[in-house]
């Protein structure tokens, strides 16, 4: 993996919004692995090399429905194919807390997919989908990825990128599957914990109602 694009919009005004779920995972990595994100006016980005796997972190200063040109010039710039690049974005379609890796597919409606697409000629880049929700209304989903989450589902979101770093060193190794599977098993025991921690709460809690147990 060569490069990893995070998506938002920048700017104090947007930088808690759920639509910078993108920047708020690559922002952390970038803080963790002390990579300086520098703006570059070639790129229309902030921009920052990772000097352990050589690869590029890159945060486009457009906005995200222009995200494709900064993408599409840094790759060509460094000769970099559409499979050797990691876009993180957030995902609607995913429940807070929901943290999953694919190459290719559709854009499922998502605008700074869509204008990489088109910048790059190809949907065979890597996507790494942060979970931001649903409104439940496809005509509040402007408003509902321009405003910031609430408190719970933030910490949702922030744990969903915490287990999403973990595996990054493995995607910036070359093993995106093995940080796929890792990721997404996490994600399954986590799950799993969750509901055998709300079943013990409710047989803690709750009365027992089931007539074969009073017999």
């Amino acid at each position: 993996m060569k490069l990893i694009v995070g998506l938002g919009n920048p700017g104090r005004k947007y930088e808690a919004t759920r639509h910078n779920a993108g920047f708020w995972l690559v922002e952390r990595f970038a803080a963790q692995t002390g990579t300086v994100l520098r703006k570059d006016a070639k790129f229309q980005a902030l921009v920052g090399r990772h000097e352990p796997s050589g690869a590029w972190l890159l945060l486009p200063q457009s906005y995200v429905n222009s995200s494709g040109r900064p993408v599409q010039m840094l790759a060509s710039f460094f000769k970099i194919t559409p499979a050797e690049i990691l876009v993180v974005h957030d995902e609607l379609d995913f429940a807070p807390g929901v943290a999953k890796i694919k190459q290719g597919g559709g854009i499922a409606g998502h605008n700074g997919l869509k204008d990489i697409s088109a910048r790059l000629g190809s949907h065979d880049y890597w996507r790494l989908r942060i979970g931001i929700g649903h409104p439940g209304d496809q005509q509040a989903v402007t408003d509902f990825v321009l405003h910031k989450p609430a408190q719970e589902d933030r910490a949702a979101i922030d744990a969903a990128i915490g287990r999403a770093l973990e595996v990054l060193p493995l995607a910036l190794a070359g093993d995106l599957q093995g940080a796929m599977l890792k990721l997404h098993t996490e994600e399954k025991v986590e799950k799993t914990e969750k509901g055998s921690s709300l079943t013990s709460f409710l047989k803690k809690f709750l009365p027992d109602t089931d007539p074969a147990r009073k017999k």
